[in-house]
């Protein structure tokens, strides 16, 4: 049957959100989640992010986040990926690099310049899938955080 693509919609948002809790475990960040289904149904509504779901069988097996931005080097938009994941039991089938070919297919219909990520250093079959993509890693570069603090908590 192979892979099957679709953009996600806001009534994906319960899906979306279980992608995301996934994603979270996996990155050693779970305490660290508050969006809600809410959440997204709001974003993807706006139009602030898009998703692509990747089903394989006729089951969920991962998603992509990601949202326009702007390079201005170029002159011209690009293209975010927020986020990347694939459910464990579906790795090694080529799901990640078949989500990662169709994002840029789709940064290129849509004239995009850029297309960038950002990837833990300790995740070494990710790093490994986007090397084997010709990606170019970005060694000179920090990112750096603001966070949100809520009332009464000390910034960190």
């Amino acid at each position: 049957m192979g892979i099957q693509f679709r953009f996600g919609t806001a009534d994906d948002a319960g899906t979306i959100v279980s992608f995301i809790n996934e994603l979270a475990e996996y990155e050693k960040l779970p305490d660290k989640i508050t969006t809600t289904e809410e959440d997204i149904r709001t974003a993807i509504a706006n139009g602030d992010i898009e998703t692509l779901i990747a089903s394989s069988d006729g089951e969920d097996a991962g998603f992509a986040m990601f949202l326009d931005n702007y390079a201005s080097i170029f002159g011209a938009k690009g293209m975010f990926i927020e986020d990347l994941y694939v459910r464990p039991e579906f790795r090694g089938n080529g799901i990640g690099e078949a989500m990662m070919r169709e994002l840029c297919r789709i940064a290129v219909s849509r004239g995009y310049k850029k297309v960038e990520w950002h990837c833990l250093e300790w995740n070494e079959p990710a790093n490994r899938l986007y090397l084997k993509l010709n990606a170019t890693q970005k060694n000179d570069w920090i990112f750096y955080f603001g966070n949100q603090q809520k009332e009464g908590e000390e910034q960190t």
